[in-house]
């Protein structure tokens, strides 16, 4: 009997071992199948990318709209490296700042925009002596302000801003009569005829300096125009902003590199990110992996990776927004602080300062909103619509308290609702804050009617105060 039993069992061992053996050849057979595909794949994609005549357009496309990837941040180390663990895929180069937490790199030129030498978006560098001729107005803000979207310098709010300055004073010097006279009459009715045309503005060049960088708040504002902007003697300063001050943790004082202190905290997670970073970029060299986006997928980045480029996370834009009153209010406290101690800085130098609340895509009425920007008005939560209302309502409050206190020294305009309806521009949006050419060209006459009633531009004619 123990015979027996000991037959079966080397019986049905053998059995066993011989059905493992039998499984490797197939495995073996497996797996150069499985190169031979995509080696395959790989040599179909390129047939197609040849045939289709897009070789060049698709030799450097890493799965996004070449404008989109345009204006995506990529970040530098020290060593001029990109940050590991970080999105390297962008055209826009930064560097870490001590004082403004980033910068842009200077000195580089693309299809859609150019950065000087100082990192400003504009072609030629500006030099630190100003002409005498010369009228600086610094455009300050956040991607809003830089332009994102646009698809060249020309068309930004900076540039739309310069063109409408210059051409004030051909007028003024082609039709001096329709603007007041540089002495006015002593004569009441002569007087009130004179005063009641509008007021000429100085007969300068003027240049404006798109100085916004995306992702910047107002704490990186107060830093970049304490340190950078008025060694250059600026005449004017205009910030348009608000949006990301809403977006920023309380707990932060400005905008930095994303991830930089998780990453020092654990370096199990820098690790982590390094790792799929480099796996996601070899995998986008691959024609592959170009056929199918371009040809197939086409994939859209996530609303919040195009409203909020720097915040390069996958949460929605309301995860980003406040979540209670409290919060709502430190950060407001945070923005009105920056922007006294801007105003503090700029009064004492005797420069003018315009503060403007950016235009947001729910300050738009939605019987207004085009396809495109109903396509986009869908995709936003009704806590987002309604924590944004709130943070705007607050904003708004916080720079009316601003003006009280400073009647004199800065000019405050919400613009919040610039897009309301379809009289003003048939399109305004092409996400919930980055604007059409045509809406900026629309923000920027308004900001041409502000910096024009600036007391300090005007010209004040003779006999304009009578004693």
């Amino acid at each position: 009997m123990f015979k027996s039993q000991r037959s079966t069992f080397k019986s049905s061992g053998h059995s066993y071992y011989g059905k493992r053996r039998s499984r490797f050849p197939s495995f073996w057979l497996i797996l150069p199948s499985l190169v031979l595909a995509v080696l395959l794949l790989e040599l179909a994609a390129h047939l197609t990318i040849r045939f289709s005549g897009k070789q060049e357009e698709l030799a450097n496309y890493q799965g996004e709209p070449s404008l989109v990837n345009a204006y995506r941040l990529n970040f530098l180390m020290s060593d001029d490296q990109p940050y590991r663990g970080l999105s390297d895929r962008g055209n826009l180069v930064a560097k870490q700042s001590i004082g403004v937490g980033y910068e842009l790199v200077g000195d580089r030129d693309l299809e859609y925009w150019q950065i000087n030498e100082q990192g400003f978006r504009d072609r030629e560098a500006l030099p630190l002596a100003k002409p005498q001729d010369e009228y600086r107005i610094f455009v300050l803000g956040n991607s809003t302000g830089f332009g994102v979207g646009s698809t060249s310098n020309t068309a930004t709010i900076a540039h739309q801003l310069e063109i409408l300055m210059n051409n004030r004073v051909q007028r003024q010097q082609q039709s001096p009569e329709t603007y007041r006279p540089d002495v006015l009459s002593f004569f009441p009715p002569e007087r009130e005829i004179a005063l009641a045309l509008p007021p000429k503005i100085e007969n300068k060049t003027y240049r404006t300096i798109n100085a916004a960088v995306p992702g910047y708040t107002s704490g990186n504002h107060l830093a970049q125009m304490a340190l950078q902007i008025l060694p250059y003697q600026p005449d004017a300063i205009v910030v348009v902003g608000g949006y990301t001050d809403l977006m920023l943790p309380s707990v932060e004082k400005a905008t930095n590199i994303p991830r930089i202190n998780e990453f020092l905290a654990n370096p199990l997670v820098h690790y982590g990110a390094s790792v799929k970073q480099s796996l996601q970029k070899w995998a986008s060299r691959t024609a592959f992996y170009r056929a199918l986006n371009y040809f197939i997928l086409r994939p859209e980045p996530p609303l919040t990776q195009k409203t909020l480029g720097i915040l390069d996370r996958q949460k929605t834009l309301a995860a980003h927004l406040p979540r209670n009153e409290q919060e709502l209010q430190r950060r407001v406290d945070r923005y009105r602080s920056n922007y006294k101690q801007m105003v503090k800085i700029t009064a004492g130098a005797g420069i003018p300062l315009i503060v403007a609340i950016q235009p947001e895509i729910t300050g738009r009425n939605p019987e207004a909103l085009s396809n495109s920007e109903q396509a986009l008005y869908q995709q936003l939560s009704n806590d987002y619509q309604q924590q944004i209302q709130a943070g705007y309502t607050a904003l708004n409050t916080a720079n009316n308290q601003l003006k009280k206190a400073y009647p004199n020294n800065i000019d405050i305009f919400n613009f919040h609702q610039l897009f309301q309806n379809t009289e003003t521009t048939p399109e305004a949006f092409i996400d919930p804050i980055h604007l059409t050419e045509e809406a900026n060209a629309v923000l920027a006459e308004r900001l041409y009617q502000a910096v024009t009633a600036t007391p300090e531009i005007q010209v004040t004619p003779e006999n304009f105060v009578i004693d």
